[in-house]
């Protein structure tokens, strides 16, 4: 299995991280108008399946590069749950940048903007 290189990998995880994140908040609200206001289950309905898109996408990202990146055990597990809990995949994602855990490795040289373009 052929992977898209390093650098496009991580800018699609910390999009996913940020757009999970995100689409929390949606679900909350849209769960607060339906059990608490008792106004609509509109919000619920639409941005259930969206956070339910993020999340998936998310999470496969997140195996993925697992995998590329050879991460810990630990760094996975915690990639993992932190798709659970609200709000905590922007934590992971930014804990794991400064931790070096979402870093190109030396190997690997990141794609130039004409390259990102072609996708290559």
């Amino acid at each position: 299995m052929t992977f898209p290189p390093t650098a496009i990998m991580i800018r699609i995880f910390r999009g996913l991280a940020i757009a999970e994140a995100f689409s929390w908040a949606a679900l909350l609200v849209g769960m607060v108008l339906k059990w608490v206001t008792k106004t609509t289950e509109l919000g619920v309905e639409i941005a259930g399946p969206i956070h339910g898109a993020f999340f998936i996408g998310y999470s496969v990202a997140a195996l993925s590069l697992w995998a590329k990146l050879r991460w810990p055990f630990r760094v996975a597990l915690l990639s993992g749950v932190s798709a659970v809990f609200p709000f905590a995949t922007v934590w992971f994602e930014r804990w794991a940048g400064r931790r070096g855990h979402l870093a190109v490795q030396a190997g690997e040289a990141a794609p130039t903007p004409a390259q990102e373009t072609a996708g290559v």
